[in-house]
């Protein structure tokens, strides 16, 4: 029987909408655009709001599958697989948080050797981050939600920037709507998965939740906001970008950034990037905490234990991939993995859930 957490360490429902939404808005909303348009074009905005709906009906199941369990994802895992499959399928969990975290890393500092630094060593900039992220993880979960408020509170004001691309902007592009089969939507679709990733979280940090079951609106709400700015951002620039432009450009809202003139600073980017720092920060910051709550969980090991493993393992990774093939691989990879752990697993773990359940009350 799992052991319950004290009070003093659990967070207000109402938090969870910005621990769903924080780790939902990371490095994918700055280049996802010309990965959605490879299938579908200008019509891959549908598939923006079909993954939105995706990932709320993935919400409601996860909670079903949290409300019926007595703990987090690795008690569940347990008790539905028993002690080995279980552990396993819990440690393959663990594993992925860990590598999400450091594709997100990686990612943003391809995008400073790219846009700001280009002789930034990836070494130094990871060791910076990570014991910042040690720095706030180490201060337990409150700090990591605290970490998730500012991240979304903080760098709002990056949405303003949307208006000056508008001048330029040619909304005809978007015509004729669903001029794409809807094969190729589904596709797109499915390259839309690592932008939405992250929210599967809530597996691990459930039983931090004070009254859990009155913060389902607040995770609904936190994926809706997920799927109206990414939905805002693919309209806007699919009216500023040709197909051929988006194609070719890598990082399309970060591009959408030079643009931006005002009388104060000349490269908006700049400050655009280091704002930025503020949004993935609490991707990895919830993520290890995850992984490492996972992994005490599995081992019995002191979570602080856990944690700084964790991080040396970020930080060799991170050091090991050095080139943008790898960054792009990894991309990929990650972004497959996700796309199965929450397509295919948790309706799968709702299933066997329901079926337990049931068999349960008929027992």
């Amino acid at each position: 029987m799992p052991t319950a957490i004290k009070e003093r360490f659990l967070v207000s429902p109402f938090l969870v909408f910005f621990l769903v939404h924080s780790i939902q808005i990371g490095i994918g909303v700055l280049g996802f655009q010309r990965y959605i348009a490879k299938s579908a074009g200008y019509d891959a905005w549908i598939a923006v709001l079909a993954f939105g709906f995706i990932v709320n009906l993935l919400i409601w199941m996860i909670y079903s599958i949290m409300k019926k369990g007595k703990g987090d994802i690795t008690v569940i895992h347990r008790d539905l697989f028993g002690k080995w499959i279980g552990g396993l399928f819990s440690l393959f969990f663990v594993v992925y948080l860990l590598f999400f975290s450091i594709t997100v890393l990686r990612t943003f500092i391809e995008v400073i050797q790219v846009w700001m630094f280009p002789e930034i060593k990836v070494w130094s900039f990871s060791l910076v981050f990570l014991v910042l992220t040690y720095y706030v993880v180490s201060g337990g979960f409150r700090t990591v939600t605290g970490v998730s408020f500012l991240g979304v509170v903080l760098p709002a004001y990056l949405l303003l920037t949307l208006w000056f691309p508008l001048e330029f902007a040619d909304f005809r592009n978007l015509l004729p709507i669903l001029d794409h089969t809807i094969k190729e939507i589904a596709i797109s679709t499915k390259d839309t998965a690592l932008s939405f990733l992250g929210f599967e979280a809530l597996l691990i940090y459930y039983p931090f939740i004070k009254q859990p079951e009155k913060s389902q609106k607040w995770a609904h709400f936190g994926a809706l906001f997920t799927t109206f700015i990414y939905l805002v951002i693919t309209i806007v620039s699919f009216g500023y970008y040709s197909e051929k432009q988006l194609a070719g450009t890598v990082w399309a809202t970060l591009s959408m950034f030079k643009i931006v003139e005002m009388p104060f600073v000349e490269r908006f980017e700049y400050i655009g990037i280091a704002t930025y720092a503020l949004v993935i920060l609490p991707n990895i910051c919830l993520a290890i905490w995850s992984s490492s709550r996972g992994v005490k969980q599995l081992f019995g090991v002191k979570q602080h234990t856990a944690l700084i493993v964790l991080l040396v393992i970020s930080l060799i990774v991170n050091c090991l991939i050095t080139d943008r093939d790898s960054v792009d691989m990894l991309n990929s990879n990650i972004s497959r993995i996700g796309f199965y752990i929450i397509v295919l697993y948790i309706p799968f773990l709702f299933i066997i859930s329901q079926i337990q359940h049931k068999a349960r009350k008929k027992g």
